[in-house]
């Protein structure tokens, strides 16, 4: 039987995961801003199903998958950071059209890939999930499946609800975007993800495991 209380502890965890401003956040109000509300959307999904597959493998105890990821996390974090500061590079010195594929994107696909492959190669994820799960005394022994696929689907559905509420409210005002504020968008856009990619790239050389 499904818990409705556990469900929207879960719901509200994905929200308070996927909320706070960072390069996911920025890239995406940007892609929303070139390409409209479903390729914003796109990329929203792959960071939402990113962060189930997070909330799943603390929720379900997957003690070999958290811990691989996490001893390669220096490679994760290498490999993620250098695409940002490669993608912010890329953005920063665009053209002001508004329209067409971000950097290394072609179609909502590619929007969905991009940032589902961002947002895994953060593994620390997986720890900000566990440790509020047993913050919260949501992971017990014993705990059966359906407990941690309500959980999974909580946090999934949670941060999915974030990326809806976000491309809609950047869509409402992509019509009043002239292609000089663009310009000068794509210069801020690009300056932060490049600035996320280097501090993540320092992150990782002073990390664990290098």
């Amino acid at each position: 039987m499904i818990d409705p209380a556990l469900f929207l502890k879960s719901l509200a965890m994905g929200l308070a995961v996927a909320a706070p401003m960072g390069p996911m956040s920025v890239i995406l109000i940007r892609r929303t801003l070139a390409q409209g509300y479903a390729a914003g959307l796109s990329g929203g999904l792959g960071i939402a199903a990113a962060d189930g597959f997070y909330g799943a493998v603390a929720a379900f105890g997957l003690t070999a998958i958290s811990t691989a990821l996490i001893e390669h996390q220096f490679w994760l974090r290498l490999v993620g950071g250098a695409f940002l500061v490669w993608l912010g590079l890329r953005i920063f010195f665009k053209e002001s059209r508004q329209n067409g594929p971000m950097a290394g994107e072609r179609g909502p696909g590619g929007g969905f890939f991009t940032m589902l492959g961002l947002t895994i190669t953060n593994p620390m994820t997986i720890l900000s999930f566990a440790a509020i799960f047993a913050g919260l005394g949501l992971v017990e022994p014993g705990s059966d499946h359906t407990t941690a696929i309500t959980m999974t689907a909580g946090v999934f559905l949670g941060s999915l609800l974030w990326w809806i509420v976000l491309c809609g409210a950047v869509t409402l005002v992509r019509r009043r975007v002239t292609g000089g504020v663009m310009m000068w968008l794509n210069r801020i856009a690009g300056a932060l993800i490049t600035g996320f990619g280097i501090a993540a790239l320092v992150g990782a050389r002073h990390g664990p495991g290098s």
